[in-house]
C-alpha cells in the first residue's frame, strides 16, 4: 500500500534522500492522526517539523520537536486563512521543504496553496472522521494543482482520491471481560475552541452513577462547554500524555465522536462510549461526527449513542469490551514515480 506522487519540474525532492519535511495539522483530530501517521510514512522522516496552534495537546504530543506555532484557524476562518499565508510562505521558504503533508483542517489551505506555487510537493490525508466524502478543506485541497489527495475510505475513493487504508484497520475487537463497577473513569469532549457540547455533560451526569465504584475516580475534560450546574470538576484542557495515561488505566470511556478522542481511546485497548455532536444543536460546524460513531460502532470498536437515550446498559456494554492491534501498521509511501 503506498502513497504515489508523480515527479514533477522543479521540485526537489530527490531518489537518493527523503530530504525534508513539513508536517501540518490542526490541533485536534487532525494532528492526532498525522501523529500516527509519521511512522508509516516512506522514505523514513528524520528531517521533520511540524506546523499546528500552541495548546496542550500539542505542546504534550510534540514535546522534543521542532514545532512552528500559529494562530489558531478556527472551522469555516477564512479570514484566518488568508491572514496566514504570509507566514506560511515565511516558513515554507525559511525551510526549504522538500515535501509538506498534512491532514486538514483549515489550517492545510494557506500551507498546500504557498508550498505548491513554491514547487514544494505536497500531500494530503483526508481524515478517517469522512466516511462519505471529502471535506469541504479536502475539497478545496484537491482543486489545488499538484497535490496528491488519499481517502481513507474505499467506496468513495476515485481518480482524484486515492485509497490506501484506514486507522481504524489496525484495530479489532477482542475478548469481554467481566466487571461490575467503573473505578476510573474518563469523560472527554476534544479541545475545540469554539463549540460546547453541554447535552452530553448532562447525559453523561444522569446515568454515570449507576455503574460507579464507591471510591470512583472520573477526570472530565471539557473544553469550552459550560459545566456550571453540573457534579463535574471540568478541565479545559489536559496535556496529552496525561490523558493518554488516564485513557489507559480506565474502565470506562466517553467521548464526543471526534477522530483523536476515539483513536486515543482505541490505542490503549478500550471500546469509548461514543456521543456524535450535532450541527442542529450549534455543536459543530457538520454532522461528521455521526460518521465517525456509525463507522466505529459497524466495526464493534465503541457503543455509539445519542445524548438523550443514553442509558447506563450502554456504559456497561463499552466496560466489558476491549479493542486489540489486530494487523501490523501498513507502509505509506511519498515521492515515488
Amino acid at each position: 500500500m503506498t502513497f504515489t506522487s508523480p515527479a514533477r519540474g522543479p521540485e526537489r525532492a530527490g531518489h537518493g534522500s527523503p530530504g525534508r519535511t513539513l508536517l501540518v495539522a490542526s490541533t485536534g483530530g487532525h494532528l492526532e492522526q498525522l501523529w500516527r501517521l509519521r511512522s508509516r510514512l516512506r522514505p523514513v522522516l528524520s528531517d521533520v517539523e511540524w506546523v499546528t496552534f500552541d495548546e496542550a495537546q500539542s505542546r504534550s504530543l510534540l514535546a522534543g520537536e521542532v514545532v512552528h506555532h500559529v494562530p489558531y484557524i478556527p472551522p469555516r476562518g477564512y479570514g484566518q486563512v488568508v491572514r496566514m499565508m504570509p507566514e506560511a510562505r515565511r516558513i515554507l521558504r525559511a525551510g526549504r521543504f522538500d515535501r509538506v503533508v498534512s491532514t486538514g483542517s483549515g489550517i492545510a489551505l494557506p500551507f498546500l496553496s504557498v508550498a505548491r506555487a513554491l514547487g514544494i510537493r505536497t500531500h494530503y490525508i483526508e481524515s478517517a472522521a469522512r466516511a462519505e466524502g471529502p471535506s469541504l478543506t479536502g475539497r478545496i485541497v484537491s482543486r489545488v494543482p499538484g497535490t496528491q489527495t488519499y481517502s481513507q475510505y474505499p467506496r468513495w475513493a476515485d481518480e482524484r482520491w486515492q485509497y490506501r487504508g484506514s486507522l481504524f484497520d489496525g484495530y479489532d475487537v477482542a475478548e469481554e471481560r467481566p466487571i461490575m463497577a467503573a473505578g476510573r473513569v474518563v469523560v472527554t469532549l476534544g479541545t475545540m475552541k469554539t463549540y460546547g457540547f453541554r447535552r452530553a455533560l448532562e447525559a453523561v451526569c444522569r446515568v454515570l452513577p449507576e455503574v460507579l465504584a464507591p471510591d470512583a475516580e472520573v477526570l472530565w475534560q471539557v473544553g469550552v462547554t459550560d459545566a456550571s450546574g453540573l457534579p463535574v470538576e471540568g478541565r479545559a484542557d489536559v496535556p496529552a500524555t496525561e490523558l493518554h495515561a488516564a485513557i489507559a488505566e480506565a474502565d470506562l470511556v466517553v467521548a464526543h465522536a471526534g477522530i483523536g478522542s476515539c483513536l486515543t481511546a482505541l490505542d490503549a485497548g478500550r471500546c469509548p462510549v461514543v456521543l456524535p455532536r450535532r450541527q442542529q444543536h450549534g455543536e459543530h460546524v457538520d454532522d461528521h461526527q455521526e460518521l465517525i460513531a456509525h463507522e466505529l460502532d459497524r466495526r464493534g470498536l465503541a457503543v455509539r449513542r445519542l445524548p438523550a437515550v443514553l442509558t447506563a446498559q450502554d456504559l456497561r456494554a463499552a466496560m466489558v469490551r476491549r479493542v486489540r492491534v489486530a494487523v501490523a501498521p501498513q507502509t505509506f509511501l511519498l515521492d515515488a514515480v
